[in-house]
């Protein structure tokens, strides 16, 4: 029998091997450590992190009620590709996409294709693939090269697009955002489409802005350019914030499947699907517009299972808290949770263009999310960089950057609001960001540059 004075596990914790002595952190320790003492290094170290509840940064999720926390820990070793040994949950994931064609206006919703995936980047990903595919058979048919396919979007897509463009040799071709046309909007459209074009990028929640593209007017814009140049340009919608918002507070806004030129929608579960971290959406119009030959079928699963994805081993728990959201919800509850972070967001933009030094970029009236400017001439001693410096110390993390191409002298900081951030929360929000200007404001002289953040923004 072990001598108790050789014990470990009966030091007090803190006095531990590991705990009371350094540790390499990029080595591969020679001997054990008790789970204990790993625990807490692990939480101790994590636990310097901000707090979730206060990043006003993030699209995504940081709140699941009990029961959503319950089932995550049931369901967190569930690998979704094993389809034939999970099988309640591939068929749970086959209902939680139908039940989003149908949300979206699909045609036929139990006849249509979708799939989950890690997130709406992946989402997006698979639908600019099939969008390509489509477009290199149709070429083929019709003789015509295939060596310079394009795809038009704003120049405010998230960087997921930038990577699609980069990863899978397609030219991206951006259209500039102005004062006077702050989205993609149809607008000069013409002068970016042509044969090679393989679809056009709407986006229902501009990153940079939280603000709608008019689906609508831009399907009319590429009716017109098909009437004069015959090119048939499909639309996918990246819906990654809007595909979750839209159907519940605005639900008379034509911007999905009932436009017959929309082909695809994507969206994120994590985000306003109120699900935590790591699943996306990605939905067919119908079954047509998703080649067959860029899906897989495997047998070494179990049985013959296809996939289409750009990941192969992911989680499936996110696929269950979506479901459960689902039932939990349905259509009044979702009303009921996205009306409340929206009407926080709309109280929060209205306090912040009330206060005299901002102007506000737009007012959360799409989905919960903002962004304003410093007013030209309020001062010389400070910008938004040092204010989201400033908000940092108290915790809170608000982002500051600039615009994209054509306004990158524009400066902004930006608010998301979550399921979550109640409005409670929002006032003590507004007491320390008033104070934080106030100090600025008072600043005998500008903020030293070696205190000054360069740039807090991601593409979250």
């Amino acid at each position: 029998m072990k001598d108790i004075a050789d014990r470990s596990d009966l030091t007090p914790l803190f006095a531990r091997p590991g705990e009371s002595t350094p540790h390499d952190l990029f080595r591969l320790g020679d001997e054990e450590m008790l789970p204990e003492t790993a625990y807490q290094l692990v939480h101790d170290e994590a636990m310097l992190d901000g707090n979730a509840r206060l990043n006003l940064a993030t699209f995504v999720g940081t709140f699941m009620d009990e029961c959503a926390d319950k089932i995550y820990t049931e369901a967190f070793d569930k690998n979704m590709i094993d389809k034939d040994e999970y099988r309640a949950t591939a068929a749970i994931e086959d209902r939680c996409w139908k039940i989003l064609a149908e949300l979206w206006h699909a045609p036929s919703p139990m006849e249509t294709i979708g799939t989950s995936t890690v997130g709406s980047s992946e989402a997006c990903m698979l639908g600019g693939l099939a969008l390509k595919r489509l477009w290199q058979q149709r070429q083929t048919a019709d003789g015509k090269s295939t060596a310079q396919p394009n795809l038009v979007m704003s120049a405010a897509v998230q960087v997921c697009w930038e990577k699609f463009a980069n990863y899978w040799d397609v030219e991206p071709r951006y259209v500039p955002i102005t004062e006077d046309h702050k989205t993609l909007c149809g607008h000069t459209l013409a002068q970016y489409v042509d044969e090679n074009t393989i679809g056009v990028v709407a986006v229902m929640g501009v990153t940079y802005t939280g603000m709608y593209e008019p689906v609508e007017e831009i399907a009319k814009a590429l009716d017109v350019i098909e009437n004069e140049k015959g090119f048939n340009v499909p639309i996918h919608i990246d819906a990654a914030s809007g595909g979750f918002i839209t159907p519940f507070l605005q639900p008379k806004l034509k911007w999905d499947f009932k436009i017959e030129r929309v082909h695809s929608i994507s969206a994120s579960g994590h985000k306003y699907g109120l699900t935590y971290p790591g699943l996306g959406w990605v939905v067919w119009r119908e079954s047509q517009y998703l080649p067959q030959d860029l899906i897989f079928k495997v047998s070494y699963l179990g049985g013959e299972m296809p996939t289409f994805a750009l990941n192969f081993s992911r989680p499936g728990a996110q696929v269950l808290l979506q479901y459960y959201n689902f039932l939990r919800l349905g259509r009044a509850g979702f009303t009921e949770v996205q009306r409340a972070s929206h009407d926080v967001a709309r109280h929060i933009a209205r306090s912040i263009a009330a206060m005299g030094p901002f102007e506000l970029w737009n007012d959360a009236q799409d989905i919960p999310v903002f962004a304003w400017r410093l007013k030209k001439g309020h001062t010389k001693n400070w910008d938004l960089f040092d204010l989201s410096n400033q908000l940092r110390e108290s915790g809170w993390l608000v982002p500051a950057y600039p615009m994209p191409a054509d306004l990158s002298d524009v400066i902004v900081q930006r608010i998301v609001v979550r399921n979550g951030f109640s409005m409670s929360l929002a006032d003590r929000f507004l007491d320390q960001f008033t104070t934080a200007v106030t100090f600025l404001d008072e600043l005998d002289g500008p903020v030293p540059h070696e205190h000054r953040v360069t740039e807090t923004f991601h593409h979250s």
